[in-house]
């Protein structure tokens, strides 16, 4: 174990064996330190942060600060994050609201600088957040999804697995699980194949995802009767299809389809004079 002279470590907190602590940083009230963590300089676990084995944060990282939520009344909430997890220079991640509640960040996750996970964020394990996500309260990203640089997401969105959503795009509706989005509005673009080749999905898994995204989302049917089509066409067997299919049946705030961009991009200009 080395801790620098100048860090400041709370009393009640839990430090594992092997675990580097920078400069300046502060490990605050009931925290977590996992076997083998590096915390760089000037990094802050302000309250109730469980970081688990073989992270590494770095410097103006702030985890665990008050949720940025109205609705909060200093109940006493975490932030959870797994093993092998990379946290870069200035991310921040709020404590979750609601008495035992917490903002979750599964294993092997890569946050990259800037970004933000508010309260109650559940990320899953492999997910990738390049410079300067923005995730609203309550969002939920699905394993391996990729969130490209300066993307926003509104509260209570959720992100499937094996999505990625281009850089400068923004959503307040759903991301379906293995999709390619881009836009702002995010809007489906397609299969995300190299995400899908790289975690092993053969040519014939994406060939039958590739046909129910064009039957759901670019033909001239609606998205209910797109779904009818697909699960008439290519079965109930495959699970990758019951994934899409149960995702879209579940979700609360809707997928933007690409025929509803076109609908906006044709609208008439709205005039100020």
């Amino acid at each position: 174990m080395t801790i620098h002279s100048t860090a400041i470590i709370d009393e009640t907190a839990q430090i594992a064996d092997n675990v580097t602590i920078g400069p300046f940083t502060v490990v605050g009230p009931q925290c977590v330190v996992g076997e083998g963590s590096v915390l760089s300089a000037h990094v802050v676990l302000e309250s109730h942060v469980v970081l688990g084995k073989n992270g590494q944060v770095a410097s103006g990282a702030v985890l665990g600060g008050a949720p940025q939520d109205l609705a909060y009344e200093g109940e006493e909430a975490f932030v959870t994050i797994g093993d092998n997890v990379v946290i870069r220079e200035y991310v921040t991640i709020n404590r979750a609201t609601g008495q035992g509640k917490t903002t979750q960040v599964g294993n092997d996750c890569f946050i990259m600088a800037y970004s933000h996970l508010a309260h109650n964020c559940v990320l899953g394990d492999g997910v990738i957040l390049a410079n300067n996500a923005q995730l609203g309260g309550y969002v939920e990203v699905g394993d391996y999804a990729f969130l490209s640089g300066t993307t926003v997401f509104h509260q209570f969105v959720k992100i499937g697995r094996l999505a990625i959503v281009a850089g400068f795009s923004g959503t307040r509706q759903d991301i379906p699980p293995f999709a390619m989005c881009n836009g702002r509005p995010a809007t489906v673009a397609g299969i995300n194949k190299v995400g899908l080749r790289r975690k092993g999905y053969s040519s014939e898994d994406r060939t039958r995802l590739r046909r129910a995204f064009n039957l759901i989302w670019f033909s001239h049917e609606n998205t209910s009767q797109g779904v009818d089509k697909v699960r008439e066409e290519l079965g109930t067997e495959d699970p990758l299809i019951n994934e899409l299919l149960a995702f879209i049946e579940t979700s609360k705030r809707g997928i933007r389809r690409p025929d509803e961009a076109e609908k906006s991009a044709n609208k008439e200009p709205v005039s100020l004079s």
